[in-house]
């Protein structure tokens, strides 16, 4: 015996309605428009630039970029030493941090243990 299916609407609705449930972002990022951000990458790289473009996927653009190279003996720390990259378009899911470059400073780590 077969049973009767029936046709669901769409989870979507109508486009009056997308008007009024608009998906609001997360992360804005147009408030950083053309200003210094720091980007931190999976892998550890870190690079600084001017933010010139992005997307919904975080796929990000930025100007006079420079890279900050880590220690060869530590490589988890960041050494003195930088590149300069120019203009770089940075693929988004290897982002993992993006924060401005004027309001970051380096605090201790509160969960090392003291010895």
């Amino acid at each position: 015996m077969a049973s009767k299916v029936e046709k669901s609407t769409p989870a979507t609705g109508s486009p009056a309605d997308l008007k009024e449930k608009k998906k609001e972002r997360i992360l804005d990022l147009s408030r950083y428009m053309d200003k210094l951000i720091r980007v931190k990458f999976t892998g550890g790289r870190e690079a600084a630039g001017i933010l010139k473009g992005y997307d919904p996927l975080l796929n990000i653009v930025l100007d006079n970029t420079v890279e900050y190279l880590r220690d060869s003996e530590d490589s988890f720390k960041l050494s003195e030493d930088t590149r300069q990259l120019g203009l770089v378009v940075c693929r988004g899911t290897a982002v993992v941090l993006i924060c401005p470059a004027d309001g970051m400073e380096s605090i201790p780590n509160p969960f090392i243990q003291p010895e």
